[in-house]
């Protein structure tokens, strides 16, 4: 075996010993004799090894080359260029391919250009060799050689419209179709040119996820004109990542339309009673209380703001601040709502709190029971608060949430089983709880029973008062708190 072979045997990558041993020789050629056949074998096995990568997500900007095989996904159209100082105008065809990883923009140029018009289809598969580097919606890759693979398979989905599960890293020309969950404002920044930008963020929900939306400039604006439940088309949008999560993009070259579709999402959620700290979780309830917003300074001088609100489903329930613009939703008691990647902490005398920031979304879903105002259990099971409470009694959560959500809104509670035991309109009654809402009215709970209390006693969250006083229309009106 021949030094040359013996380097090759060694070698990992997708490459024939016949091109293998023209590297070689080309290798030695280039240095001048400066190094024998096996020098000149192992460094071009490490150059080769350099180059090939385990998959498109593995492309970087600033690799001298990059070898990989990814499946062609959508094909561009043949645009020329002047070139300075040359006659002849320059052609280039932008290509998506992607793998099981990601997807990359590949750049054909000239002679490679025409060939893909004429020759390339959406589903082939292909080897490429190219120069990776940092283009407009993330990382490129211009070609230097390609070849058909027709052994290979990738499983990756070829279409024009995609879901929020087909997503992944670095595809761009998207077309996607969902409901809107959730909007924020708009907000400004400077560019390194002096110019203004604008940014907006809105998240979309279909039938295989959710998936947060960022808007630029011109399609900022967009967050603020649609409404939560309206369906949308993103039209032309690309893939980024932040934070280790994928996130749509619309910039100028594309759009964002309203559109006359029915999209279904169903949020999954994890029990109250199941969360644990630091953990980031998707949550679903009934609204029991809701605080007045609060404004606060940070360290570097801006204001920001919170608003505290106590969710409960069938298992449980958990306080969850609302912070920055989400501290503004008009979320009050008696509300079902979902809430997605809210952060468990550590809350109030050791109690876990939920915090909602900005890469959480808060959803109002649709309710019999807050449409209608019944009182009837059966409108609360019917509205789908069970399907949120893994391995719950189903006729527990309807109670349970009917409860909540009346008697904090002081409605009559009387055809409810939970509320029979309720003291009597007009009855002097003493009840004792922790304080969930301090605002007006002052809401107590007792871990069975919540009541809202008119008084102008100043009382903390957490606090375990005793309220004594007269029930009038369903809230106690204190004439003593302590």
């Amino acid at each position: 075996m021949s030094d040359i072979e013996g380097v090759y045997e060694d070698l990992e990558a997708d490459v024939s010993l016949e091109e293998f041993r023209e590297a070689v020789e080309d290798k030695v050629e280039q240095m001048g004799g400066l190094a024998d056949e096996e020098t000149a074998a192992m460094l071009i096995a490490h150059e080769v090894g350099e180059s090939e990568v385990g998959g498109v997500a593995d492309i970087e900007p600033g690799m001298e080359e990059a070898k990989f095989v990814a499946k062609v996904t959508s094909i561009g159209e043949l645009r020329t260029f002047e070139r300075d100082g040359e006659d002849e105008d320059g052609r280039v065809v932008n290509v998506e391919v992607a793998d099981e990883t990601g997807a990359v923009r590949a750049s054909l140029w000239d002679d490679h250009a025409e060939a893909a018009i004429e020759q390339l289809e959406e589903g082939q598969v292909l080897r490429i060799k190219g120069r990776p580097k940092e283009g407009f919606s993330g990382v490129e890759v211009s070609v230097d050689d390609l070849e058909p693979d027709a052994d290979t398979e990738i499983d990756v989905q070829v279409s024009d419209v995609h879901t929020v599960e087909s997503l992944s890293l670095g595809i761009s020309n998207v077309n996607l179709v969902g409901k809107v969950l959730d909007t924020d404002s708009v907000r400004t920044f400077d560019r390194d040119d002096g110019s203004e930008g604008k940014v907006s963020n809105l998240t979309l929900g279909d039938e295989t996820g959710r998936i947060r939306v960022t808007l630029w400039d011109e399609q900022a604006d967009r967050a603020t004109e649609l409404e939560a439940d309206v369906t949308v088309e993103v039209v032309d949008g690309y893939v980024r990542e932040r934070d280790g999560t994928l996130e749509l993009h619309v910039g100028n070259r594309g759009a964002l339309e309203e559109v006359d579709a029915n999209v279904e999402y169903v949020p999954e959620s994890t029990p109250i009673d199941d969360l644990e700290i630091d953990e980031v979780v998707d949550i679903a309830g009934v609204v029991r209380s809701a605080d007045p917003k609060r404004t606060f300074d940070r360290d570097d001088g801006s204001e920001g703001q919170v608003r505290n609100i106590r969710v409960q489903d069938a298992t449980g329930d958990i306080r969850v601040a609302l912070w920055g613009d989400k501290a503004d939703r008009d979320i009050g008691p008696g509300d079902e709502v979902a809430l997605a990647d809210v952060e468990i902490q550590d809350g109030w005398q050791d109690d876990l709190e939920a915090s909602a920031g900005w890469r959480s979304t808060i959803t109002v879903l649709d309710s019999e029971e807050s449409e209608s105002g019944s009182t009837d259990s059966s409108d609360t099971e019917s509205a789908g608060l069970s399907s949120f409470a893994e391995g719950g009694d189903e006729s527990a959560a309807g109670d349970e949430t009917t409860n909540a959500g009346e008697l904090e809104t002081g409605e009559d509670a009387s055809d409810d089983e939970s509320a029979l035991d309720e003291p009597d309109e007009g009855a002097e009654t003493e009840f004792t709880g922790v304080v969930v809402q301090a605002g007006s009215p002052v809401v107590l709970d007792d871990g069975d029973t919540t009541m809202s209390v008119e008084t102008s006693a100043d009382v903390g969250l957490g606090e375990e008062v005793t309220a004594r006083g007269v029930i009038r229309e369903g809230r106690l009106e204190a004439n003593d708190v302590f």
